[in-house]
């Protein structure tokens, strides 16, 4: 894919006509800070975390043809290389708030792609300085983060988007045209799956440390996280199974997964959520317990109240670790469910749709049925699930409000309080007393005004944790 990007990046240098005036661009501050763009209608873009996924955040960011990447940061200079080469002419740095603080008045927007810890901290500094946000899947750690951030992006009046490019995609606005149509009925269950994690989870935290990269700032790294020592293999994508950093499968891939039942259905908060995990055994007779680290495989059901477009409460049922549920009758003994490891299935009153990974691929059960022909009703977006970066980038031009968006925080935050919820019921049912586990085979009730689990008090640590001292975040709703 990183070929690919950097490919479409130099034939998009070799035609563009900006490109070769290098970019003549008035800085924001010039015009009267805030809410206003260069005359280019050029978007000055700071990157946080551009390794990975944010190296090719970034260069979808600059593909738009309206974005330059004025400011890189990244803790490790080591992930960040290839995008220091790709991006000569941007600043870098190592610490976000450093950037922040000296080129606040030179940025129009800043694109989050670190660990999921590190969310919310960077992006709230962000929006408080009037900026444009774009963050990686889950928007945030906590339940409580994202709560936060929903509500700064309409305080502070900033052009939000989270990086699940699926909800761009045509798949899921297809899927909605049926439903609207009546194709499958009142829905009764929903069921989501994926293969994650395909990253160690289950297990205890290394005894033994490492010597840091020297390129490699270690209690930047940390941030808001518990301070501990640097272990080998954390980095860059292992900490993803570890609850300090990350949010397990379910926050890696339920973002992907979940979102079209929300889009469709119009589903905001959790009623209630129960869930089971997979076991570990350290030897045949003696189960282990590593409550730092993700469970190797979990299923949760959560339940969400009646909308506009259901005839009554709605179940939806996330599996991971391989768990699938059982295969819809109607499909072929051959035919692939899902797309082998990830998927998606509506079970309706009249019929059913099944969906791959990002809602794309979606059919009909059975495939080999005949349906009526559904007018086209949802505007689709341009380059489908590709065009979900441009589409940001034209809605930060047009200004906070003007131009719609797949997923802003007001969707993407009460879909990611979801999944959070599910990991709560996740951890609930991990947690052990005494070499009990009270929290197992409990069904947690959440008051969503509050914020809380009312009737298993020992899981509402998680919902706003305790950070490092010097790495709070401080807000008030």
């Amino acid at each position: 894919m990183e070929k690919d990007l950097k490919n479409s990046r130099r034939e998009f240098l070799k035609s563009s006509a900006v490109a070769a005036a290098g970019f003549m661009i008035v800085p924001r501050h010039v015009l009267g800070g805030t809410g206003f763009l260069a005359p280019s209608d050029t978007l000055q873009v700071a990157s946080i975390g551009v390794g990975g996924m944010g190296g090719s955040d970034v260069n979808n960011i600059y593909k738009s043809g309206k974005a330059n990447i004025a400011f890189l940061c990244d803790v490790d200079s080591r992930r960040a290389a290839g995008s220091v080469k790709s991006f000569p002419k941007a600043k870098f740095y190592k610490d976000y708030r450093e950037m922040l603080d000296k080129e606040h008045k030179h940025i129009d927007a800043v694109s989050v792609s670190t660990p999921d810890h590190q969310h919310a901290i960077q992006a709230l500094a962000a929006m408080q300085l009037g900026k444009h946000v774009y963050v990686q899947k889950p928007m945030a750690h906590d339940i409580w983060e994202a709560r936060v951030l929903t509500d700064a992006a309409k305080r502070y009046k900033v052009v939000t988007q989270m990086g699940n490019q699926g909800s761009s995609g045509d798949g899921v606005r297809q899927m909605r045209e049926w439903v609207d149509a009546g194709l499958i009925g009142d829905i009764k269950e929903i069921f989501a799956w994926t293969d994650r994690p395909v990253w160690p989870q289950g297990i205890q935290w290394p005894a033994r440390q490492a010597e840091v990269p020297k390129e490699l700032d270690w209690d930047l790294w940390l941030g808001t996280a518990p301070a501990k020592e640097y272990i080998e293999k954390l980095i860059p994508f292992n900490w993803r199974g570890w609850w300090d950093y990350g949010t397990g499968a379910l926050g890696d891939m339920g973002c992907h997964n979940l979102e079209a039942p929300f889009s469709i259905f119009g589903l905001q908060y959790v009623k209630d959520v129960q869930a089971s995990v997979g076991s570990v055994y350290v030897d045949e007779f003696k189960r282990g317990y590593f409550p730092e680290s993700c469970p190797p495989s979990s299923y949760a059901i959560l339940t969400f109240p009646k909308t506009e477009k259901t005839t009554g409460d709605v179940k939806v049922h996330w599996m991971d670790g391989g768990i699938q549920p059982q295969r819809p009758e109607e499909l072929g003994a051959n035919e692939a469910f899902g797309d082998g490891g990830n998927g998606i299935l509506f079970i309706g009153s009249k019929g059913k749709i099944l969906a791959d990974t990002y809602a794309e691929n979606p059919r009909l059960l059975p495939t080999s049925g005949s349906y009526q022909k559904v007018p086209v009703k949802y505007e689709r977006v341009k380059g489908s699930a590709s065009g979900h970066w441009t589409q940001w980038v034209e809605g930060c031009i047009a200004g906070y409000g003007k131009k719609q968006l797949s997923s802003p925080f007001e969707i993407a935050g009460p879909l990611t309080e979801a999944l959070l919820m599910a990991n709560l019921a996740i951890r609930a049912s991990d947690m052990r007393v005494d070499n009990k586990y009270p929290g197992r085979n409990l069904k947690l009730l959440w008051d969503n005004q509050q914020m809380k689990v009312t009737n298993f008090d020992a899981v509402n640590q998680f919902v706003k944790r305790t950070y490092r001292p010097g790495w709070e975040i401080n807000y008030k709703f």
